[in-house]
């Protein structure tokens, strides 16, 4: 696969981390593969948690050229100098948050299974929309994004899309030809070696 057909990476933090463990860890990743943006996806509510993550995970991205930004939180994001932000619920007003956050904010958004919300969501101003999961996965109600969803979208939609949850390097292999990024997380978080775990997932695309 050549270098302007391959889909970028997005990068997906772990759910809660130990800031000081997964820094050296992020860092080995960030240095041995070609990562497009990280999105920092956090399950906790505590704004100094988030925030001093964000900080510190800002500046090793920056540094690199790579793009950060945030589930949901539209303060922080704007607030802590973060390059946008990743929503995970399209009814939240994408319209009005693109005036708010202004033309060069990154606001992605997740869509699900559904082209409806895809649609809506490239038509109210998202820079690009996230369908998934598209492997099989014990949680949620266990419907996957299909295959042909992407394809219609790489075929009729200009937007970028991301497709995510439960990848495997056969689902990467048979989804390349029509996605514009996969987003990888927990596939390889949960190895000992994240470096490693993440050049097996991409090793299809060469």
């Amino acid at each position: 696969m050549s270098e302007t057909d391959r889909p970028q990476i997005t990068l997906i933090t772990p759910p809660a981390f130990v800031l000081e463990d997964f820094v050296p860890c992020l860092v080995n990743v960030l240095d041995a593969h070609d990562i497009a943006c990280l999105r920092l996806s956090m399950a906790s509510r505590d704004e100094d948690v988030i925030a001093r993550a964000a900080d510190s995970l800002r500046e090793l991205c920056h540094a690199r050229d790579v793009a950060i930004v945030v589930d949901d939180h539209v303060l922080l994001a704007q607030r802590l100098g973060l390059d946008g932000v990743h929503l995970t619920n399209t009814r939240k007003n994408i319209r009005k948050l693109r005036v708010d956050m202004g033309p060069d904010a990154i606001i992605g958004a997740y869509c699900g299974q559904t082209r409806h919300d895809g649609i809506s969501a490239a038509e109210a101003g998202a820079d690009y929309v996230c369908f998934g999961p598209i492997g099989q996965t014990p949680l949620g109600d266990g419907a996957t994004a299909p295959h042909d969803l992407f394809q219609w979208w790489s075929d009729m939609i200009e937007v970028p899309v991301i497709a995510e949850g439960a990848l495997t390097a056969d689902l990467i292999t048979q989804f390349a030809p029509v996605t514009d990024f996969f987003g990888i997380g927990p596939e390889i978080w949960k190895d000992d070696d994240a470096k490693a775990a993440l050049g097996a997932l991409l090793a299809p695309l060469g």
